[in-house]
């Protein structure tokens, strides 16, 4: 392929390891590669070739707009003025993920969503490696989607944000989903709608677009050649009590699966549907649902001897994501549920019908740990996560439910929501067997 970036000033925006990714992409392309981040001191400069210039602690605004590209972290925003000034001069401002498809040559599978996008991220993929194909997995669950290019790949499978989608540009996936749309991000977004426009730009240029029957919010703007709908029983993709079906034609027993809870079955009946759009074999695909047992953190049990149930729900970080943990919640007898965070600005009056309920007593923590007592009279405000399990333990009774699903953020109190939810699951093996064999 000819270099469309050589003798050009390309600017990347921050460093860490999407930033990393795209200096190593850049750096066989014969351009002036300029870094900076806003960090003082952010993590990967160590890692930075000699020959590349670096700038921290602010946006340098004179080696921007000397730039013929610029590449955006996506974790900051476009309206960032000196990105606006940018704009306005002309400049080119894209993110990784577009760096990523102007190259890409396999099929890509595209999801995004306000909840579930790692599961059927993950589980996706799994299909595709089950049925024999080489996969490459990658974007906002953590793996850079340019380091994918290094390997040889028979498919793609792209989780993306509402972020990347904003600077993405020349994506034409072979199958595109937006899951389901709820409040996050709200103190980035004007409002719901502008968060709802910037997820629905993955259905630009895709072949087969697959939307949620259940939540009309995931259909596209325009009218699509291949739309496939999945969630309502009247469904091409579809589930009931006991099997998950296409076209009434039974896939699997609900029972073989591995994976619980309604919002889990709605993971695994989007997966089915991106994959079958992609060609992948149907064995394959079932193989993956018989052996998929979910990511930690999502609705994870975690294994104690104490006769309680514990669930370590920690990447729930916004409100739609702890409705669904919620929405058709099995409960044997009362449950504990840990909520507080950083809850990014977002409205939490639709979680007060799904916690007023007469066996459901809520511990509230963290910065916006008082707006959630609010709703709720059977709540309890406390500091931290581990002082509302230390004042719960000495009422739990035998199948009791402890479950944290924070409907926010980590960043007040921990560095994320994986360091959150590894601490609930200690504090939840404290005293047990479980605990010895961590």
């Amino acid at each position: 392929m000819q270099n469309q970036y050589q003798g050009k000033t390309v600017t990347i925006i921050g460093l860490g390891k999407t930033g990393l990714s795209c200096v190593h992409y850049f750096s066989d392309k014969k351009v002036n590669l300029q870094v900076m981040d806003t960090r003082t001191h952010p993590k990967g400069v160590d890692e930075l070739p000699e020959n590349v210039q670096l700038h921290t602690g602010s946006l340098n605004l004179e080696w921007l707009l000397r730039s013929d590209l610029v590449v955006i972290s996506p974790g900051l925003a476009l309206t960032t003025p000196e990105i606006q000034a940018v704009l306005k001069a002309g400049i080119e401002v894209v993110g990784d993920i577009e760096l990523f498809c102007r190259e890409a040559k396999a099929p890509i599978i595209a999801i995004t969503g306000s909840n579930g996008k790692s599961t059927v991220t993950t589980l996706t993929a799994e299909m595709v490696k089950q049925a024999g194909l080489k996969v490459g997995m990658g974007g906002n669950i953590g793996i850079p989607a340019l380091s994918l290019l290094e390997k040889e790949c028979d498919m793609y499978v792209l989780e993306l944000s509402s972020f990347q989608l904003e600077t993405t540009y020349s994506l034409k996936a072979k199958a595109a989903t937006v899951l389901n749309i709820s409040e996050d991000h709200m103190d980035r977004y004007n409002a719901l709608e502008d968060y709802r426009l910037a997820k629905l730009k993955i259905y630009e240029n895709a072949e087969n677009v697959i939307v949620n029957a259940e939540d009309k919010q995931t259909y596209p703007q325009q009218a699509v050649k291949f739309l496939i709908d999945f969630a309502k029983k009247e469904a091409k993709y579809h589930f009931d009590d006991n099997y998950i079906y296409c076209d009434q034609q039974i896939i699997l027993p609900i029972s073989e699966l591995k994976i619980t809870g309604r919002h889990n079955l709605l993971n695994a009946l989007v997966s089915v549907a991106l994959a079958d759009a992609t060609n992948v074999p149907r064995e394959g695909i079932i193989k993956a649902l018989q052996n998929y047992s979910g990511l930690d953190h999502r609705f994870q049990l975690v294994p104690t001897n104490d006769g309680i149930t514990w669930i370590n729900d920690s990447k729930a970080t916004n409100v739609g994501s702890t409705i669904a943990a919620l929405n058709g919640l099995q409960i044997a007898n009362k449950c504990y549920l840990l909520l507080g965070g950083d809850g990014k600005g977002a409205d939490f009056s639709e979680l007060a019908p799904f916690i007023n309920q007469a066996n459901m007593i809520c511990y509230c923590f963290g910065r916006d740990g008082k707006k959630l007592a609010e709703l709720t009279s059977n709540s309890v405000q406390v500091g931290t996560m581990a002082q509302a399990i230390e004042q719960i333990r000495p009422q739990l009774q035998p199948n009791d439910m402890v479950l944290l699903s924070p409907a926010c953020a980590s960043l007040d109190q921990f560095p994320n929501f994986e360091i959150r939810g590894q601490q609930f699951m200690q504090l939840a093996q404290k005293n047990t067997i479980g605990e010895q064999n961590v």
